[in-house]
């Protein structure tokens, strides 16, 4: 069951169209990756989901409902990329201070701060003031004051800059709790590798357009170029033209080959054996989220021509 449908999203800003009559659904339990370059309109997005825009055109869906920005942002926690905590006051104050403008009681609100605190080993840190943060404290101070109020859904915008290994580990974990709790998670990043660990679907975004929508298995099953990795135990230096197959690189001590149109992985394995050839691995080599997000933006203008709105 859907949590959040966008319809047909609109958003113009002057003669520019930021988002382009985009429509997608994130489903509830769901951690879904909105991807895409600098300036492809996750943010704009991302502020309608929020209510801080309006979009121009088209609707949003929120648990099956119209969305209504004053009475639904209750049930979303919202992380942004520009991190919006105050400098001058001590760490329990704002946490505190942020549970109770989500609507927590005073006591609910203490409750579950210590709670994190003590999770996230944060526990010493409740007089000191946000200014004495590293960019990482800080970091893990922020997301604790998005999730606390046990928000339906939770927007995530680069929640791993700044973080250490370890600490980056922690969250990833805590988003994993989450989402088996029941919580919907957006998690918008430029990071492919962290979308492939984290993320069950993705959209990608370029120019205001939505061009990519699938799952993360399903995308990389469509953009295969049957490349497989073939691990033997004498070398293959030399491919005449009537193989099935051509040698393009190597990994460690594995070839790395593309199997020619018209042929399969049987053809090719016949035809290694036939060789004498003794194989010992043959693994299919799948894109990676990186190598299909650079194919599909690469030579795109990093700021977009402006155009009529009426269009």
């Amino acid at each position: 069951m859907a949590l959040l449908e966008l319809q047909n999203l609109k958003k113009y800003f002057g003669t520019q169209k930021a988002v382009d009559d985009i429509s997608l659904t994130v489903e509830k339990g769901q951690i879904f990756g909105l991807l895409g370059p600098n300036g492809a309109g996750k943010t704009t997005l991302i502020r309608m989901i929020t209510g801080i825009f309006y979009p121009d055109e088209g609707q949003i869906i929120f648990d099956g409902k119209k969305f209504d920005p004053i009475k639904d942002v209750g049930y979303i926690g919202y992380m942004p990329e520009e991190r919006g905590l105050y400098k001058k006051m001590k760490i329990g104050e704002q946490a505190m201070y942020l549970a109770q403008l989500k609507g927590l009681s005073h006591s609910d609100a203490q409750s579950k701060i210590k709670k994190w605190f003590a999770r996230f080993e944060m526990d010493s840190w409740w007089n000191k003031k946000v200014e004495d943060l590293s960019k990482g404290m800080g970091q893990k101070l922020q997301f604790v004051t998005t999730v606390l109020h046990e928000p339906k859904l939770i927007i995530l915008d680069e929640p791993f800059s700044g973080l250490d290994p370890v600490n980056s580990n922690l969250i990833k974990d805590e988003i994993f709790n989450l989402a088996q709790g029941g919580s919907t998670i957006i998690f918008s990043t430029h990071r492919m590798e962290q979308v492939e660990e984290i993320c069950n679907h993705i959209v990608l975004v370029n120019k205001g357009k939505k061009i990519l929508d699938g799952t993360v298995k399903g995308i990389k099953q469509d953009f295969k170029e049957n490349i497989y990795s073939v691990g033997m135990n004498q070398p293959l230096s030399q491919v005449p033209a009537t193989a099935p197959f051509e040698l393009t690189g190597h990994i460690e001590d594995r070839h790395v080959i593309r199997i020619k149109e018209g042929s399969g992985p049987n053809e090719v394995l016949r035809y290694l054996l036939d060789q004498g050839g003794s194989i010992h691995s043959f693994n299919e080599i799948l894109p990676s989220l990186n190598d299909i997000f650079i194919k599909l933006v690469e030579g795109t203008p990093t700021a977009r021509q402006f155009q009529p709105v009426h269009a």
